[in-house]
């Protein structure tokens, strides 16, 4: 027998494979559907009895939904992260609300992933429908999706651990990557994307941090170290029963840095911001519906809640009271503004306390609560207790150590001859934290700190005069005060006494002593 010669074995499985492939097109051109479909599943099942091999694909749009699969996009970005380093084909995408390009496996690629000494192999791959149609998907020709491929010994491993890790990589990944935003609530919902929702935002891009912050460091420690308790504290928060929230209380006069604290603290842990306009909600459920619309990793605020509404409706009640007017005898204008007070906010206090730490308020999780008020005395206990409000952080006037702050942030000083000045005054009157910052704040090329510090103490002395003015003239007031209820005091006096001496003779006369 005679053996064909090298080139004539290669042109003979060049013609083979020719054939084949031409076969294989007449096939898929004019073979049915039905019958293809059913080859194809009989020729899986033949295989999976000799593969030892298990294929789980994880596609980036399922069903009938028009977003993105959450698990797809949280495999991308880990297999981003180990095909940057792995991968020989990458494709590269500035995707929405990412700060960053991000990197991902191209079209039909493939890497090799290990899992506590398993091997397992990512392919990126994509459907191609015989149809073009209208489709609400990002792009219909191209339905891509991840194929996982590992031994089928495996399988509970893979399962039941890994598929976890990934996603929460994945997760984990986006979240350090992703545009921190700063929402507010509109009054109507709005379409974003395929939803509707009553929030907007834009980037949030607020600087403070808190190395920049005027505080005293200890206490600027014990808020740091309560705050990163907090992110880390999930599985405390469900071994003892609670939602995963904590409320914060910021109170003090206004300029003592009640919004940069609250920026300082987006910035740590790195957390969206929900600016609650309480006005604009027209009722409990909408607030509800607010709420159950806000992500985990948020802080949710309420600035000036004591200025928001009138939460509790007594100082309504008590007007009504002390003017003694019925609802018919008030003027035209009255009544209209009472109409325009019925169609605003209907929010209560009772729907406000159950959005704090009511059944809705465990929808989600690691949220943080702030309010903001510059007069705390006017917050409705129950709104402020532990437990709902379960940090209270008072922010006062400047002291020296925020002073030194401030100057180190303005004047990158840590020390100077006009220091000890300075801290004598500050010690003597009161100034905020944004005043010393204003007078701190160079407002020329020719000012340097020097300048900056005189005219820091130039204010101090004249808010020290100006309070020792005050202080007078409220000395003298009440004195003339004291002194003009004491001169009516005495003029009323006698004729005090002959009203009694009056009442007196009355009653002698009545019992018949005197006739």
């Amino acid at each position: 027998m005679i053996m064909p010669a090298g080139g004539e074995m290669l042109t003979q499985l060049g013609s083979a494979m020719a054939g084949l492939m031409f076969l294989f097109a007449m096939f898929k051109q004019y073979c049915p559907y039905e019958i293809q479909s059913q080859i194809e599943k009989y020729s899986h099942k033949v295989l999976s009895f000799v593969s030892p091999y298990i294929h789980i694909a994880f596609h980036e749009y399922t069903g009938d939904d028009f977003e993105r699969s959450k698990a797809y996009a949280a495999i991308e970005r880990y297999l981003g992260k180990n095909s940057s380093t792995r991968g020989k084909r990458l494709r590269a995408n500035l995707v929405r609300e990412s700060q960053s390009l991000v990197l991902s496996m191209d079209d039909y690629e493939e890497i090799t992933d290990e899992f506590n000494g398993i091997q397992l192999w990512w392919t990126s791959s994509k459907n191609i429908p015989k149809q073009q149609v209208l489709s609400f998907y990002g792009n219909e020709d191209e339905r891509r999706f991840y194929q996982l491929t590992f031994h089928r010994r495996h399988r509970d491993i893979v399962t039941k651990s890994y598929l976890n890790y990934v996603l929460d990589q994945g997760k984990a990944i986006e979240v350090k990557t992703r545009q921190r935003k700063l929402f507010t609530n509109n009054q109507t919902e709005q379409w974003v994307g395929f939803r509707r929702t009553m929030w907007s935002h834009i980037v949030f891009e607020h600087p403070a941090t808190f190395e920049t912050l005027a505080m005293e460091p200890n206490k600027k420690r014990e808020i740091i170290n309560d705050l990163i308790t907090f992110s880390k504290a999930k599985d405390y928060y469900a071994k003892i029963g609670k939602a995963w929230k904590r409320g914060y209380l910021l109170h003090g006069p206004p300029g003592t840095g009640k919004s940069t604290m609250i920026a300082a603290m987006a910035n740590l842990l790195e957390y969206d911001v929900y600016d609650l306009e309480l006005t604009a909600v027209k009722s409990n459920t909408e607030l509800r519906k607010l709420l159950i619309e806000t992500t985990s990793k948020s802080i949710i605020v309420i600035e000036d809640i004591d200025c928001s509404l009138d939460l509790t409706g007594q100082r309504k009640k008590e007007k009504g009271e002390k003017d003694g007017k019925k609802e018919d005898e008030k003027d035209p204008i009255s009544k209209k503004k009472d109409e325009e007070e019925s169609k605003s906010s209907k929010v209560t206090l009772s729907g406000l306390l159950n959005f704090i730490d009511g059944l809705w308020s465990a929808c989600g999780g690691e949220r943080i609560i702030v309010f903001t008020t510059n007069y705390v005395e006017k917050l409705d206990p129950a709104l402020i207790r532990r437990g709902r409000m379960d940090k209270h952080i008072e922010l006062s006037y400047c002291s020296f150590e925020s002073f030194k702050v401030l100057a180190g942030n303005y004047l990158d000083l840590d020390s100077h001859r006009l220091f000890p000045i300075v801290q004598r005054l500050l010690e003597e009157t009161k100034m905020t934290p944004a005043d010393v910052a204003e007078n701190l704040m160079p407002k020329s090329a020719e000012e340097d700190a020097d300048i900056c510090l005189e005219n820091l103490i130039k204010a101090l002395e004249t808010a020290k005069e100006e309070a020792r003015l005050k202080a007078s003239e409220e000395e003298r007031l009440k004195a003339e005060k004291e002194k003009k209820d004491k001169e009516e005091a005495q003029k009323s006096a006698p004729a005090v006494d002959e009203v009694k001496e009056k009442k007196e003779t009355v009653e002698v006369k009545e019992n018949g002593v005197i006739t």
